[in-house]
């Protein structure tokens, strides 16, 4: 898969409007923050937020803000590398020029990660990028074909949506009622569902997110420790340092030396 372009998290003004009669060479896939207004087959779809939308190859783009309104999105330009991964993609059967509602926390850490791949000089970056293209299609899929089947959302997929918004921001404050105010549940039930589903407290599993970000800055990134900390969603060094070890065996600072002598 080739990645022409990516934009992650970008806001436009209320007179953003995007004309491209030809399309722009490429296929188009944006996740939508905001609403917007699509023109398809002449015809003008107002799409709420939290929208998935693609434009295939050679189809005209025309799409705008809401009057009054910002635009926010995040977006990828791509295209393939040769006719048979085309086709394989095609045939996945992921609808284009519709729009599809969804969360858009994972597939929005997807593009977060693909935009820090393509300008990394990571090694495998085109590969690691293409894995993550890959994972957003099949669940662009998957929501789809829950829409068509008439499936309604389970309480797996609700406590899921939670899981996925813990992983890609790990640094927000939540707490357990904070959460399960969010999902509408009281606190036991919530806490029951999410060990249920995931085999551990919504606590352990937010602590484990924040240490899984805070491997990846350690590991990636010459961030002072200390920043590292609070950029991991900790108030206190000295209970992320605490929680740190107990998740991974080493100190925040053993276990950037290791990662560094391994790189």
């Amino acid at each position: 898969m080739i990645i022409n372009n990516v934009g992650f998290d970008h806001c436009h003004d209320a007179d953003f409007f995007i004309d491209r009669p030809d399309g722009s060479g490429d296929y188009l896939l944006l996740l939508l923050r905001t609403p917007a207004i699509f023109e398809v087959n002449g015809k003008e779809i107002l799409t709420p937020a939290g929208s998935v939308f693609i434009y295939p190859k050679g189809r005209t783009q025309r799409y705008r803000c809401v009057p009054l309104n910002v635009f926010e999105n995040d977006w990828v330009h791509f295209d393939f590398d040769d006719p048979a991964e085309e086709e394989e993609f095609l045939n996945m059967g992921i609808p284009m020029e519709t729009v599809v509602t969804m969360p858009l926390e994972f597939l929005s850490y997807c593009v977060k990660s693909i935009a820090y791949e393509k300008y990394s000089e990571n090694p495998c970056k085109d590969e690691s990028a293409s894995l993550f293209m890959r994972l957003m299609f099949i669940k662009i899929r998957e929501k789809n074909q829950n829409k068509l089947s008439g499936r309604r959302s389970s309480q797996f997929e609700l406590i899921s949506t939670v899981r996925n918004k813990i992983y890609s921001r790990p640094y927000e404050q939540r707490s357990v009622d904070s959460t399960a105010h969010e999902v509408r549940m009281s606190r036991s039930a919530f806490q029951h569902a999410y060990k249920k589903h995931f085999g551990m407290t919504f606590i352990e599993d937010l602590v484990r997110s924040r240490v899984s970000y805070a491997k990846m800055l350690l590991s990636t990134t010459n961030m002072n420790i200390n920043d590292i900390s609070v950029s991991s969603g900790y108030h206190s060094y000295v209970h992320f340092a605490r929680q740190f070890k107990e998740q991974t065996g080493f100190t925040p600072s053993e276990y950037r030396k290791k990662a560094q002598n391994v790189m």
